[in-house]
């Protein structure tokens, strides 16, 4: 009996050791499963509230569908203040993003321009190499030991792919934002920005664009900064809807409605001549069919040059397309806008000696607003200029959904015409109580299923009843108030092409272009990667004023009481087992 009970815990020894040595074994075949597991189904948690990082399914599949390499060279490098470093990181964590998803497929490098040569000249033709490549400096000015510094920081990239390559601004936003949400604008931008590049440069087949011509529209000269841009990622063409006509009709073989579709969208830019009844059916059945019409349209009859020559009365154009529109959703009214956040002209305001005194001087008619919606076509968007800009009404249209996208300022107000335009004007000062309206719509972007405008109606002459479409398929229109945000100047002495939305007077370059670009690529639908322009991260500021007010409190909470918990756990754990062993 007391030789079975002197086994007994040598026997349970054993068996406990078994167990243990058990436990480590399966606890070693989980990890292995897991990490096979975790190999064959690839997942990842975002817990951020804004879901920060997470890119859309839209850039996972072009990622995943690489051919080849895409190379990109990041030039925020170096000596950065918080700001730039912030995002810097925000570029790294979306770059590493890509790489989950295009694996060697993304290969990217940050570069700090400063360090390329210490030869005060191979540096400058250093920085002129970017500059010709698209890179752009930012000049910041810094404060260091009390001293007020200039540096050059290049907040771009360039990416590459198969012999091609794209300059990326990686600084966006809207100018008139303070400095932080500007920059909270452009880390939300990242996306959008990086994965718009590969997708243009990796993209196999371009869409189609027509700008209508035949009634007055903006010439070729006026849209050569647009049709560079454009034809960049489209075929962009000239489309005369009377000859697109008599083409159909003397071939007997195509419909001029069948005849169109080759497009994918097409854009009516500053018409001042009316259409026809032919002209309206075709555009009004290639909606029908499916296509996306663009309206950029002059209501009113006015010209700068006009009002230099001592001044003129405004009238409205008759130009055939306000029913149509109409129907559609939207009715562009008969009348200017004026807004205190305005552009400004080159005025003689008398004479200084033998010599003209010419002056900028705040003009209302020339709007600049940077009022949207939080729409992806707007979103974070800089500032526009338009000039000669009527306003918009949402009328009645069953199934449409209507969403204004610009807006004017606080401050601005609606001139009716006819009227007379002056530079006497000029001489008032922009009292804000004389423009008490505010955010009134210029823009809108119209989605649904369209109703004919020709419905209840028999067809033109020269088209079949029989191919007739009462109600279209979905689709998009969108429609803008003044015709001139597609144009583009030219410099006064040499006469060249200036880029679309620059102006002389201030030198600034206004975001008409990336307006149309952003429209063209939400209304096409491209892969719908303009759904990473929605994303929304939230700026936490902290309460300075409380800061300094609780600062002793929230320091000691932080740094004194860790230490004295440990202190007095160590010395709780030590007489405990003093006690326990003694």
């Amino acid at each position: 009996m007391s030789e079975k009970n002197s086994n007994t815990p040598s026997f349970q020894i054993n068996t406990k050791k078994w167990e243990n040595a058990m436990q480590l074994v399966v606890l070693f075949l989980g990890l292995v499963l897991i990490n096979i597991l975790a190999q064959s189904y690839f997942f990842r948690l975002d817990l951020t509230a804004e879901k920060r990082y997470t890119i859309t399914e839209s850039s996972k599949e072009i990622l995943e569908n690489l051919e080849e390499p895409v190379f990109i060279e990041i030039y925020l490098e170096g000596e950065l203040n918080a700001s730039f470093k912030r995002l810097q990181k925000s570029v790294k964590e979306t770059l590493q993003e890509f790489e989950v998803y295009a694996g060697s497929n993304i290969q990217f490098t940050f570069i700090n321009p400063e360090e390329v040569s210490s030869n005060p000249e191979e540096q400058s033709r250093y920085y002129q190499q970017l500059a010709s490549r698209g890179v752009q400096p930012t000049t910041v000015f810094e404060t260091v030991q009390g001293k007020k510094v200039e540096k050059l920081i290049f907040p771009s990239a360039i990416v590459s792919y198969k012999n091609k390559e794209k300059p990326v601004l990686l600084l966006k936003g809207n100018r008139t934002a303070s400095p932080q949400e500007q920059l909270n604008q452009s880390i939300e931008n990242i996306e959008y920005e990086l994965i718009s590049a590969i997708q243009k440069l990796s993209k196999k087949e371009k869409s189609s664009i027509a700008f209508v011509e035949g009634h007055g529209e903006l010439s070729n000269d006026r849209l050569i900064s647009l049709s560079q841009t454009l034809s960049e990622n489209y075929i962009v063409e000239r489309l005369n809807l009377n000859e697109n006509l008599s083409n159909s009709l003397n071939s007997k073989t195509q419909n001029p409605i069948q005849s169109l579709s080759k497009y994918d969208a097409i854009v009516v830019a500053k018409p001042n001549l009316s259409y026809t009844d032919n002209d309206r059916y075709q555009l009004d059945q290639y909606l029908m069919n499916g296509g996306k019409l663009l309206f950029f349209i002059d209501q009113v009859q006015m010209n700068l040059d006009s009002i230099a020559q001592g001044g003129t009365y405004a009238f409205a154009y008759n130009l055939g397309l306000n029913e149509m529109i109409f129907r559609y959703g939207v009715r562009v009214n008969q009348d200017l806008l004026q807004d205190t956040q305005s552009g400004q002209i080159l005025v003689n305001v008398g004479q200084r000696g033998n010599q003209s005194n010419v002056q900028p001087i705040p003009f209302p008619y020339y709007a600049t607003t940077g009022s949207f919606s939080t729409h992806p076509i707007t979103k974070n968007m800089d500032a526009l200029m338009f000039k000669f800009v009527s306003t918009l009404d949402s009328v009645k249209a069953d199934g449409i959904v209507k969403t204004p996208l610009i807006f004017s300022s606080q401050y601005s107000r609606i001139k009716k015409v006819p009227t007379l335009i002056s530079l006497d004007e000029l001489r008032e000062d922009l009292n804000p109580k004389l423009y008490q309206t505010s955010t009134i719509p210029l823009a809108y972007l119209l989605e649904g299923e369209f109703k004919s405008a020709f419905q209840g109606r028999f067809p033109p002459s020269g088209f079949s009843q029989d191919d007739f479409i009462q109600k279209g398929k979905d689709s998009k229109v969108l429609v803008v108030g003044d015709g001139d945000l597609l144009s583009n100047g030219f410099d006064r002495r040499t006469r060249q092409p200036l880029p679309m939305g620059y102006d002389e007077v201030s030198k600034n370059t206004y975001s008409n272009e990336e307006f149309l670009t952003n429209a063209l690529a939400y209304m096409l639908d491209e892969g719908g990667i303009i759904t990473s322009r929605t994303k929304d991260f939230e700026i936490r500021p902290l309460d300075t004023f409380k800061i300094q007010e609780e600062k002793s409190y929230w320091q000691f909470l932080n740094l004194v009481l860790p230490n004295l918990i440990i202190i007095v756990f160590g010395l709780g754990w030590y007489f405990w087992r003093k006690r326990k062993y003694s």
